[in-house]
């Protein structure tokens, strides 16, 4: 009779296939645990329950989620299961029959002292076969000297207890391997560094409620918010405190969040927090005022409404801000934005001057639309009607003699250049008052002819620039309000500031920023497929190749697109 039977209604029951070669060749030398995990990962895949997370996996095992990960990088060793990704988790298991999985066989001998001195530093259990296979596997593989590892296991039972699991030993030794801490010497230079910043860390979790001792990743991160992001300790202390975290996770988040908005000093952290909220309502009340939909505020908070907020300016004055530009068609945070520069540019950031300058610049298209009447247009004001009265008033001219030139120009082909003509010739012959007017307007119109007609070439060269980048602008407007391709061109955005200062600095971290942005850049020309968006709409598209539309080559010349126009013109 055989050995094994099963019952018949066993027999009928679903099944879960594994290798024979995994039962023969692997199971006897794994660590229990990750035999489990092995099992159970066929068992979801051949079950077809894709929508199982890590955190489902480590719960319907009663592990831990590094424990489950730890578990799987363990397999991959033995070549049983490939890790594709760490965010988000996924796994690919592998054929077991290869040829680099067998474990490797070490002779017990070569390692006396080690096992003997290991087994003194964890003294609250016993060290299993299958775990001195792993910690010999690290001498051989990773090149540590004995000395070294048995230096790094003291400092991780010293930190954790004897209870300690090896999987956190092994995340700690791989840490210093990456190091080229291989050496007692440099195992001791790499903890004596450690230790250093322990006594600022001990200060910041007791402080803040992180209940845990410190060790080498929160090292890592500490000289990340010292070095890298400038903080010092209080104030690290200070955003523990105004975010109320209780995770170092969570205080690296709010530090590099502090990082992006250049908030350094305990004040300016201290304000920033307590302005969250009522950034989050500006954004919504400006959105609202302009008439954008927001889907996630994030970005308009990060890239605008912060921006905003760090130039000076206040709620009150960002939403006044809003509402002028809806009611001057600049209803998008873009054009808001460009706005606002101006505004700063001109050092006007204060609630007075804004609400100065704002019925300023009502008052001024006010006028323009009796210029524009007394012409006899009856179109819409543009910025190039602005830019007109602005360059007027810079020539001395009062409100009476604009309006004068105005109605002088009236019924021609082009009322706002032939304008601009009578005033240069009146410029000229320095008549600036209407009394010196009479019995020289025909004089002054001929003379203008020609001073219009260079007015007319600006205009039109204007025309067809403003013409070829606005639809450019457009072209990208129309991709941008997509919510995916929005979201990967803001990233690209940030990430070529990023690279640009991590090529002077950190040329490991340049290359992985390089790779991040060209997956971007795929990823963004597939969306911008699915759109059916040409990504070269994005580049102004010039009537002349030659001088982009300026009339003159790089040289300065005329350029023949000139020469065509005047010709046309004449």
């Amino acid at each position: 009779m055989a050995l094994i039977s099963v019952s018949d209604e066993l027999a009928k029951k679903s099944f879960t296939s594994i290798e024979n070669k995994f039962i023969t060749k692997y199971m006897p030398v794994l660590e229990p645990n990750s035999v489990k995990v092995y099992l159970y990962s066929l068992y979801l895949y051949q079950s077809g329950m894709n929508s199982f997370t890590l955190s489902d996996f480590a719960q319907s095992l009663s592990l831990s989620e590094d424990d489950v990960r730890g578990y799987f990088e363990y397999l991959e060793e033995f070549e049983l299961v490939s890790v594709l990704s760490f965010s988000p988790f996924e796994v690919k298991i592998l054929d077991a029959d290869n040829i680099y999985g067998t474990p490797k066989k070490f002779k017990p001998e070569k390692f006396a002292d080690f096992t003997k001195n290991v087994q003194n530093v964890i003294k609250g259990r016993m060290i299993s076969t299958n775990e001195f296979r792993e910690y010999f596997l690290l001498l051989e593989e990773y090149g540590f000297e004995q000395n070294a590892l048995i230096m790094i296991i003291t400092y991780c039972v010293n930190l954790k207890g004897d209870n300690i699991r090896f999987q956190y030993i092994k995340k700690v030794a791989k840490s210093f391997a990456e190091d080229g801490a291989l050496t007692a010497k440099k195992v001791d230079e790499k903890l004596s560094a450690y230790t250093g910043s322990t006594p600022s860390l001990l200060k910041i979790f007791s402080a803040t409620g992180i209940n845990k001792q410190p060790d080498i990743d929160d090292d890592k991160l500490y000289k990340k918010w010292t070095d890298e992001l400038g903080f010092n300790d209080d104030a690290i202390y200070a955003a523990a405190k105004f975010f109320k975290v209780k995770t170092v996770e969570k205080l690296d988040g709010a530090l590099t969040e502090l990082y992006k908005n250049k908030k350094f000093d305990i004040k300016e952290i201290e304000d920033y927090c307590k302005n969250k909220n009522s950034v989050y309502n500006t954004a919504i009340d400006i959105a609202r005022a302009l008439g954008v939909y927001m889907q996630n505020s994030a970005p308009y908070i990060e890239n605008y409404v912060n921006v905003w907020y760090n130039f000076g300016y206040s709620f009150l004055s960002m939403k006044t801000i809003a509402n002028y530009c809806f009611k001057h068609s600049a209803n998008s945070f873009e054009d808001m934005n460009a706005f606002i520069k101006r505004l700063y540019d001109e050092g006007i950031v204060a609630d007075k001057s804004v609400n100065e300058r704002l019925a300023m610049l009502d008052a001024d298209d006010k006028f323009i639309k009796e210029i524009l009447s007394a012409c006899g247009l009856t179109r819409k004001i543009i910025d190039w009607d602005r830019q007109s009265l602005a360059k007027w008033r810079s020539w001395n001219f009062n409100d009476d003699m604009l309006l004068e030139a105005a109605k002088l120009s009236s019924g021609k082909s082009n009322p706002t250049a032939y304008m601009s003509g009578i005033l240069s010739a009146w410029k000229t012959e320095g008549i600036f008052s209407p009394d010196k007017i009479k019995g020289k307007t025909k004089s002054f119109a001929n003379n203008s002819d020609s001073r219009s007609n260079r007015a007319e070439i600006e205009r039109h060269f204007y025309d067809l620039r403003h013409n070829a980048e606005d639809k450019a602008e457009q072209a990208l407007q129309a991709a941008t309000s997509d919510d995916v391709y929005g979201e990967i061109y803001r990233e690209l955005n940030e990430l070529s500031i990023e690279l640009a200062f991590a090529e002077i600095r950190d040329a490991k971290r340049a290359e992985v920023i390089s790779k991040r942005i060209t997956e971007l850049t795929e990823q963004g020309d597939k969306r911008l497929k699915e759109l059916n968006i040409n990504k070269e709409d994005f580049v102004p598209k010039y009537s002349c190749k030659l001088c982009n539309d300026t009339g003159y080559d790089k040289d300065g010349n005329p350029c023949e697109c000139l020469k065509k126009y005047l010709s046309e013109l004449n």
